[in-house]
């Protein structure tokens, strides 16, 4: 992994903490029985929880992880089907925090690998195609050979610039803890603790009032001030719902659409998104952050099931266990999502009425299912062009949509509680950059597909997934005619998957919404949005925290680093 920016100082061992810690052996004060110890007990070993973990253990901190499930990796895990490799969830990694890789010494342990074309995305029903490439100046090239191409072109190049500086500024904002509003006075203060007081460095004249006018805007009203091509309009403003209960149309997703181009290892953003693949897939990234985790001396236990948080009187005790087993600690970080931890792992009583309305008002009603195809051959893609070019521009992302209205269509038959007629499919061929993947030439379509509600009326019944599936193939047979003879198997995950398997309230892929209003302090939701917890040792993480879902390691890295400062604090 290449860094990008000056590492931060070192975290030094936090030693002088375990003088207020609890001594090694104790008895479980509900069973009496003997209970293991820790300084912090991190729950869930997603991406997150190993990279808090890691830090924990390097800073000294003994540190003891749980998951429920018999492996590691949460959303990024890469499994098998019928003896191919496959990313379950996430099938991209551009955006993991390059201060994060450095900091856990992950160079050299996963190769990440950055196609030339981020996008491939052949039209449904006209039988045209547009490339972004990598390279924006090539897909300039080609868009102008388009009606109005130069034009766009142009558009193109302005808007893709736009986003590659804001994302380098938000890159800023994504590696900090949020600061503290409640002292801020003027709007002056707010704004300038909104941005986390970073320099607007690298931005050019107008950037800085640009980026509080785009935050709350649509992401279709900010992409067609700087193009007017209905395909490439979509393709864009897409980025701006990808994974959440909105449209290109709903305000706030400009805010996502920003957030979506902050850059990561590896990548560098722009208008066309970053495309990253992990050789091995994702779960080759989590078992170096495993391995990381392990070398600095934390323990990571799997098969491990919290039914509770225990605390006595405001404060955190510990958590306890399905096998009846406890596990003592003053301190407590759980990557679940927000509604899960607080509303399920703690009573009534600990959390209070209040904050539980707040929390059950959060945003988090999943939309995005995904589907992963075995098939027996690389599918064929007319508007790809030649073999040669195919293989080529079949490595980025596949998306594959019509309009913007398009979009809304497949957006509101979710707002009903019913699946989309034609969901917006995007999908990538992980075994084109990685045959490591599958031995036998197999190859493996992994494809994100939206709109699906997690509520959906009469249930997720094996006919209302077979229909979906069914769906979504229809969707790619447009643009690959003949891919439904060659699958092999196949394999949906739908939200209320996520919700029941994963452990995602609401079965929302990042937890929480993502938008303006859900972001940085905000996130779940103002007076936990800085990890901490009203809930004296309790800390949050995960995608339901700043700065938002995706394989990035920094909301398990900021909320790690948050607590380490707070053990210090109360070790001098």
């Amino acid at each position: 992994m290449a860094a990008k920016k000056t590492a931060p100082k070192a975290v030094e061992p936090a030693t002088s903490t375990r003088a207020e810690l609890p001594p090694k052996v104790q008895r479980s004060p509900r069973l009496g029985k003997p209970a293991a110890t820790a300084d912090v007990v991190v729950i869930g070993g997603g991406h997150n929880g190993l990279v808090a973990a890691a830090y924990l253990a390097r800073a000294g901190v003994k540190t003891i992880l749980v998951e429920a499930r018999t492996e590691l990796g949460g959303m990024a895990l890469t499994a098998d089907i019928d003896g191919v490799r496959a990313p379950m969830l996430a099938h991209t990694v551009g955006r993991f925090r390059p201060r994060v890789a450095r900091d856990l010494g992950l160079q050299g342990r996963v190769k990440l690998v950055e196609p030339e074309a981020r996008l491939f995305a052949p039209h449904p029903t006209d039988g045209s195609a547009l490339t972004l490439w990598r390279d924006a100046k090539r897909t300039a090239a080609e868009l102008a050979g388009r009606v109005d191409g130069e034009k766009t072109a142009a558009g193109y190049l302005k808007l893709d610039g736009r986003l590659r500086r804001i994302g380098a500024y938000f890159e800023q904002v994504l590696d900090g803890i949020p600061p503290d509003l409640d002292g801020g006075k003027s709007v002056a203060e707010l704004l300038a603790g909104f941005a986390f007081r970073a320099p607007f460095n690298g931005l050019e004249e107008g950037d800085g009032r640009e980026i509080l006018r785009m935050l709350p805007m649509s992401a279709a009203d900010l992409v067609h001030e700087y193009v007017d091509d209905a395909h490439l309009e979509a393709i864009l403003a897409w980025r701006g719902s990808r994974y959440n209960a909105t449209g290109p149309i709903s305000p706030g997703t400009g805010a996502a659409l920003l957030f979506d181009s902050i850059t990561g290892d590896g990548a560098d953003g722009g208008a066309s998104g970053e495309t990253v693949v992990a050789i091995g897939g994702p779960g080759a990234l989590v078992d170096a952050i495993a391995d990381a985790a392990r070398g600095f001396g934390a323990e990571i236990r799997t098969g491990a099931q919290v039914t509770a948080i225990t605390e006595r009187d405001g404060r955190v005790t510990g958590v306890a266990l399905a096998s009846g087993e406890e596990i003592i600690a003053p301190y407590v970080l759980s990557t679940l999502d927000p509604k899960s931890t607080l509303l399920n792992l703690l009573g009534v009583e600990a959390t209070g009425p209040e904050l539980r309305r707040r929390l059950r008002a959060t945003r988090s009603s999943g939309v995005t299912a995904k589907l992963n195809i075995l098939l027996d051959r690389l599918p064929h893609f007319p508007a790809a062009g030649s073999p040669a070019e195919q293989e080529v521009r079949l490595r980025g992302r596949i998306t594959i949509l019509g309009d913007i209205l398009g979009i809304e269509r497949a957006f509101d038959a979710s707002k009903y509680g019913e699946m989309s007629e034609v969901p917006v499919v995007e999908a990538m061929i992980p075994t084109l950059i990685d045959p490591s993947l599958a031995v036998d030439k197999r190859h493996l379509l992994s494809a994100v597909v939206q709109y699906a509600p997690v509520d959906l009326k009469g249930g997720w019944t094996a006919d209302a997934r077979k229909q979906l599936a069914d769906r979504a193939v229809k969707v790619l047979e447009s643009v690959a005619p003949g891919i439904g003879g060659h699958i092999v198997a196949r394999q949906l995950i739908t939200p209320v998957d996520l919700q029941n398997d994963w452990g995602a309230t609401g079965g929302h892929a990042m937890h929480v919404n993502e938008g303006f209003d859900q972001f940085a302090q905000w996130r779940p939701l103002y007076g936990i949005g800085r990890y901490a917890t009203p809930i004296d040792g309790l800390y949050l993480s995960g995608a339901g925290t700043h700065p938002g879902g995706g394989v990035t390691g920094a909301p398990g890295a900021n909320a790690a680093e948050r607590l380490i400062r707070h053990l210090r604090r109360a070790a001098e």
